[in-house]
């Protein structure tokens, strides 16, 4: 046998070469996203327990819970994060702030999962009876919205009552300490108020009234285009576990692994999972790619709601003016490849 004897320059370019090819396939792994997630409880919670995206796109992902849109708004203003979910006001404040961002996927037709609470001996009766009460909400959410809409069909002036701006874990709070009277919130934190409370009116009747509310999925414009095959399976991943919930919400019923994984993941209790996701309505993907929601362009339903929100929340001062472009900002293209 012939013995080769390297030099030390040599060596270390073998080595260079060794660690490159070594190296390789966690280059290609790289590829990372941050995406915020709120505390809905709804069947992809599953798919993130299971890395089922993850594991479909190679892609690395940094799941963080935020405990209201506005928040999720502001991360992806600054850039922290490229994906998020938030309901259908802090969409619509966004895409008035000039945000470079797109409605790609509707996670929930929000219906019953968000209500007006008020507190047992609290002497709510009818809303009426709110003027000189103390409420929680999230400012620029869904349920802010719809408070802010309610006391306008009723006749009741905002500054009547003092509306107080607390993020969930915070209602939750106050309202175990009896420092509010009433709260407009969604789950979990929906269903822990209820247990000392009662409703005094749903998202579903106001959407009844012609102001319907959704929790969606937005992502920065430039990321999706840089990023579409992710964008594709992250959006068939959603459709699946949809569709599965819808055919057999018996696989998230008590005591499945399902529910315990979205338990876990939302803070909700794991025996409260099931009921609290028949609030919800969820959308077929080839539904949500039709004019009833995403797709018709300037008269698809999600930018009519997103219009009328727009209109309402400029009305009441909360946003200087109504976007010109909502339909730019609304896409069905990611929900026509799941349907398909």
């Amino acid at each position: 046998m012939t013995r080769v004897t390297l030099t030390r320059r040599q060596a270390i370019a073998a080595t260079a070469a060794a660690t490159a090819v070594l190296s390789a396939p966690a280059i290609a792994q790289t590829r990372e996203v941050t995406i915020a997630h709120q505390y809905m409880v709804v069947p992809f919670r599953a798919a993130m327990a299971a890395q089922e995206v993850e594991r479909a796109t190679g892609y690395r992902i940094n799941w963080r819970l935020f405990t209201a849109g506005a928040e999720v708004i502001r991360a992806m203003a600054s850039g922290d994060a490229k994906i998020g979910e938030v309901g259908s006001s802090p969409t619509t404040a966004a895409i008035a702030q000039g945000l470079n961002i797109e409605l790609i996927w509707i996670i929930t037709d929000i219906a019953d999962a968000e209500a007006l609470i008020v507190r047992d001996g609290a002497g709510i009766t009818a809303p009426q009876d709110l003027r000189g009460k103390r409420v929680g909400v999230p400012f620029v959410s869904t349920t802010h919205f719809h408070l802010l809409f309610a006391l306008d069909q009723f006749g009741i002036p905002s500054n009547s009552l003092r509306i107080l701006n607390m993020r969930p874990p915070e209602i939750a709070a106050a309202w175990e300490r009896g420092d509010i009277d009433a709260t407009f919130v969604w789950e979990p934190t929906r269903s822990a108020v209820l247990r000392t409370g009662r409703v005094l009116i749903s998202s579903g009747q106001l959407a009844a009234w012609g102001r319907p509310t959704f929790d969606g999925v937005v992502v920065d414009r430039d990321w999706a285009r840089a990023n579409a095959e992710f964008m594709t399976a992250y959006t068939q991943i959603m459709a699946r576990y949809d569709a599965e919930y819808m055919a057999n919400p018996g696989l998230w019923g008590p005591g499945t692994e399902r529910a315990a994984v979205t338990a876990r993941i939302t803070g909700a209790r794991v025996e409260d999972v099931p009921t609290m996701m028949t609030l919800y309505r969820f959308v077929p993907a080839a539904v949500q790619a039709s004019p009833t929601w995403l797709g018709g362009g300037t008269e698809s339903g999600t930018v009519r709601a997103i219009r009328h929100t727009a209109e309402f929340l400029h009305a009441q001062g909360r946003i200087q003016a109504v976007p010109a472009d909502i339909a730019r900002h609304v896409s069905p293209r990611f929900a026509a490849s799941a349907a398909a």
